[in-house]
């Protein structure tokens, strides 16, 4: 393997305490390679909202992972990973891997920001999450035993956030991966119901699953007190997104690792050993 930076030099993980970020930092303080994770709670700090905070998390580090909070389909996301990039090349800090998101204009704004860059890049297009049943919002359903969301036969291609990792981990300590982007999806497209059926499956127990217009889900994501931009970032993300636009499969995965990605069912069954689906049954 061909590494481009020597080990003591830390990657910055920007967002590295994410469902990605922590498993990239996993994977790189296995192999020996120090890592900075950039955060708002970290040390140095790492905030989006405030530019000044970039210079010094860039000091000293040899490469970059970027993803960007909330989402990059959030207006100035794109304008904000173009000048982060600029700063890390005017820093010397060349190598660069943006965590992207399929079907999203944003998102692909933000891919050619990186590319127009001089940067060596490598882009990360990925689908659904996984780890959203897991990791994020939609814990509290699977708890409550229902599942209401404004999506009805669209099928996606869900991604393991370890896949994810992996791919990230192998562009960030192997050149021959600069200039590559790579489009992850899981092995097969599941519906959020069918999905929703394998995780009550596996974990022994009844979720019903009931689509709702998106003014339905509006409304209880204003009963559940979410921020009003987040609401409004996870309506257009259901509406917009998932309008059948990704409903196809993609060997990113197999490229850039030369193995297959991880299956959802594999994931519900190790995801359920944890217990953390255990709800009112």
């Amino acid at each position: 393997m061909t590494t481009f930076h020597a080990s003591r030099f830390p990657v910055l993980i920007v967002g590295g305490t994410g469902k990605t970020g922590r498993r990239v930092a996993e994977r790189l303080t296995a192999r020996g390679i120090p890592v900075r994770l950039g955060s708002r709670s970290g040390n140095p700090v790492f905030d989006w909202e405030n530019p000044a905070t970039w210079t010094t998390a860039l000091d000293g580090v040899s490469a970059a992972y970027i993803t960007y909070y909330p989402d990059l389909a959030v207006p100035g996301a794109a304008e904000a990973v173009g000048e982060l990039a600029r700063l890390a090349i005017r820093k010397g800090v060349k190598r660069l891997v943006l965590l992207s998101g399929r079907g999203e204009p944003e998102a692909q704004r933000a891919e050619q920001m990186l590319q127009a860059s001089g940067a060596d890049w490598t882009i990360v297009r990925a689908s659904w999450f996984m780890q959203n049943f897991s990791e994020s919002m939609l814990v509290g359903p699977i708890l409550a035993g229902r599942m209401a969301l404004p999506v009805d036969r669209v099928r996606e291609p869900f991604i393991h956030a370890d896949d994810i990792a992996d791919v990230v981990a192998a562009a960030l300590t192997d050149d021959r991966h600069i200039g590559q982007l790579y489009e992850v999806t899981g092995p097969r497209m599941l519906t959020f119901a069918e999905a929703t059926a394998e995780i009550g499956a596996a974990a022994g127990r009844t979720i019903d699953y009931r689509t709702i217009t998106p003014d339905a889900f509006m409304q209880d994501l204003e009963r559940e007190q979410a921020p009003a931009d987040i609401a409004a970032l996870v309506n257009e993300l259901f509406s917009v997104v998932l309008d059948g636009r990704n409903e196809y499969l993609t060997d990113g995965v197999q490229q850039a690792l030369g193995r297959s990605p991880r299956d959802f069912s594999e994931y519900a069954r190790e995801t359920a050993a944890t217990g953390i689906w255990e709800g009112a049954k």
